[in-house]
């Protein structure tokens, strides 16, 4: 009888998901809000499928769950499974793509407005009575801009990027790709990036964190960013050099940046956490997170499952 584990359901779920598809995949299951990795090898023991959002399955977790045949990851990276342990025993990976897309460009977007049009600031205006004392009609303490005609430079082409894109040209935007990472090839639709960062108006960023990513957007690239340039990331946090960021909007070398995720999560202490840092928006890696996005990404697990009992391996992870 097929027997499934959730290991970290809570890290997807707050009690507005439907689990029913998930639960019908097999016969059995046990559900577990969180799993510490000493109770990790108990649980999967006698599991034939695991699912895993963020809980680490080692190469010794793996070697010692004799029944284990399938792990399916509730994200798309999968950096927390040893791909070579599963892949030497057999064991099929499979993971989620596409799921949290729409979530992700109204994020980005979201985080734009609100930068260019100073939203933050004016609702703080209004909380401070600023409006309610004011002489005119309206409050025009900080500039609006629009998106019409500005350029958007992206980083990370991939399904995502190509998204933003498609949202971007019906703002009326212009749309710039850097050139790959790491690569030295230059499709004639790219820009290597020292080139690309003076014309634009807005970065984003879409790439995954790799050697060829970690810090791309450090101290030289900002400075050659307009001063009143916007840097969007709601990939990974070390894609970013956060001290660098945080220097670059304390002394105005930037117009402001929208962030989503930080080089350690959760985190405790960060440079971008400093006070004095104005037009910068932080928020707690939740682009990804709309409920919409996470019932997908739940779904997508349980058709994965599906398929592999039904001898159709979909969304399979290669090492």
């Amino acid at each position: 009888m097929p027997t499934g584990v959730f290991l970290d359901s809570a890290s997807l779920d707050q009690g507005d998901l439907n689990f029913s598809r998930l639960l019908s995949s097999l016969d059995e299951w046990q559900i577990h809000a969180a799993s510490d990795d000493q109770h990790v090898e108990e649980r999967i023991r006698d599991a034939e499928v695991v699912v895993s959002n963020k809980v680490v399955l080692t190469a010794g977790h793996i070697s010692r769950a004799k029944r284990l045949k399938l792990i399916c990851v509730a994200a798309t990276g999968t950096n927390n499974v040893d791909l070579a342990a599963a892949h030497m025993q057999g064991i099929a990976v499979c993971n989620v793509r596409a799921y949290a897309t729409p979530s992700v460009v109204q994020h980005v977007f979201a985080l734009i407005l609100n930068l260019l049009r100073h939203i933050p600031d004016y609702q703080r205006a209004v909380q401070q009575g600023r409006w309610q004392q004011s002489d005119q009609f309206c409050l025009l303490n900080y500039p609006i801009a629009e998106l019409q005609e500005k350029i958007l430079g992206i980083v990370g082409y991939g399904e995502l990027g190509q998204a933003v894109a498609r949202a971007a040209e019906c703002f009326g935007m212009q749309v710039r790709v850097a050139q790959r990472p790491g690569s030295d090839v230059v499709a004639g639709d790219r820009t290597p990036l020292p080139s690309l960062l003076p014309e634009i108006d807005i970065l984003t960023l879409h790439c995954p964190l790799s050697e060829n990513t970690r810090s791309l957007i450090g101290k030289s690239e900002l400075q050659l960013m307009k001063p009143d340039a916007l840097l969007i990331n709601t990939a990974r946090g070390g894609i970013v050099d956060e001290a660098a960021l945080a220097e670059a909007l304390r002394h105005g070398q930037i117009g402001g940046a929208g962030i989503d995720v930080l080089s350690v999560e959760p985190p405790q202490e960060n440079p971008l956490f400093a006070s004095d840092l104005r037009n910068l928006i932080l928020t707690p890696h939740i682009a990804w997170a709309s409920r919409a996005a996470r019932q997908r990404l739940l779904d997508q697990v349980a058709d994965n499952i599906i398929a592999f009992y039904a001898s159709i391996v979909q969304n399979l992870v290669r090492r």
